[in-house]
Order: C-alpha cells, then sequence, then structure tokens
C-alpha cells in the first residue's frame, strides 16, 4: 500500500476467506500492535484482545456467531474484550494508568477528580461502563482492519453474536470484562466487494 487512503479502498468486510492462507506470525503480532498502541479516552487502554487459535475453541465460537464461516475459515480471530469494574474512577488501575505518567501530586489527584467528574457527568447519565469502554475497544479495532489492510490483510468486525455465550465459552471475568466485538483476519477468496459511500457534502459540514 502507498497511503492510508489506499488502505481504506482495499478494506472490505471479507465474508469469504481463503481457508488455506495463513497470516505469519511476524505480521499478525504487526497487526495487533496497532491495537495495542491505539488511543483511548483518558489513556485507560480499556481492551484485552483474546486471538481464539484452536480448531475446537473456534468452532464453538462459530456457533456462538450465528454459524458465520469467517470464524472457521479465517486465518485468526480476535475477540475484543471491553474492562468494566477496573476502570469506574478511583480503581487501583486507573490510579496506574495516571501514574505512569510521573506527574507531580497535585497533577495526579487533579486527574484522578477530572476523570471522576467525567464519568459522573459524560459517562453514567448516558451509557453503561461497558459501553463507553466498547466506545474505546472500537478504536483499537479500527486502527487493527486498516493496519491489516496496509499489509495487504482482509479482516471483517463481527457484531452479530450472542455475548453472553462468547463470554462463556472464553470464561471472561464478568466483573472486569464483556466481549465488545469480534474481528476475524486472513486473505480473500474473492475480489472485495465495492465500497458505498455517502458523497463528501452529505456527511461533512462546515461552520
Amino acid at each position: 500500500m502507498t497511503s492510508f487512503k489506499d488502505a481504506l479502498l482495499f478494506r472490505h468486510a471479507c465474508k469469504v476467506f481463503d481457508a488455506d492462507k495463513r497470516i505469519d506470525a511476524t505480521q499478525l503480532k504487526e497487526i495487533l500492535e496497532f491495537g495495542r498502541l491505539s488511543p483511548s479516552s483518558f489513556g485507560m487502554e480499556q481492551w484485552r484482545f483474546v486471538v481464539v487459535e484452536t480448531k475446537a475453541l473456534r468452532e464453538q465460537l462459530q456457533e456462538a456467531c450465528w454459524g458465520q464461516p469467517q470464524i472457521t475459515d479465517s486465518s485468526h480471530v480476535v475477540v475484543i474484550l471491553a474492562k468494566k469494574a477496573s476502570v469506574e474512577p478511583v480503581t487501583d488501575y486507573v490510579k496506574t494508568m495516571f501514574e505512569r505518567r510521573g506527574l507531580p501530586e497535585a497533577m495526579f489527584q487533579a486527574y484522578l477528580e477530572k476523570y471522576a467528574s467525567y464519568f459522573e457527568t459524560e459517562v453514567k447519565p448516558y451509557m453503561s461502563t461497558f459501553a463507553w469502554s466498547s466506545k474505546q475497544c472500537y478504536i483499537a479495532l479500527a486502527n487493527m482492519m486498516t493496519g491489516a489492510a496496509s499489509l495487504g490483510i482482509d479482516s471483517c468486525p463481527i457484531e452479530g453474536f450472542s455475548r453472553e455465550a462468547v463470554d462463556e465459552l472464553l470464561e471472561v471475568d464478568a466483573d472486569e470484562y464483556q466481549t465488545a466485538v469480534i474481528v476475524t483476519f486472513g486473505y480473500r477468496k474473492n475480489e472485495g466487494t465495492e465500497h458505498f459511500r455517502q458523497d463528501a457534502d452529505d456527511v461533512i459540514e462546515f461552520r
């Protein structure tokens, strides 16, 4: 790929993967790095990336994902979990995320107060902690998919699944995490589908 736009034009929600083609370990690591290095609100990194590799587990996961063939035919499946309890204000996790910045004590306390205030006024009135964390996970999802496209690797984001079934299958700690989204990576078997997008004038507004 020669540009970010080229990667966007290459990427499509790949529904049919070549089950015989595998992503090599170096490229998989790079794709996961695209997710790990993504930005997040207050730098909380609300995600955990679970790479599902074993055949039996992928077959079970496919059942929880409405039988979608991408789960078993793609090279790799990544389940993105969103943090819940640990990103609530005044937890050890939140303190650690701010402490690593090496801030003066007064500024550190100010960040904690600002974070708590944000939760009180901008998160809780409108959404659950899981929903807020999921929003951050989708930033990582987009970076992973576009980054993969820049390597000539296809992907498909998957929201069609039973969250309860996936969480149970992966033995997710319900207090700490919940599945936000699933994404598959691999190589297309057929030509990419046509992109349909609204015109710029329909979605961009200047004031």
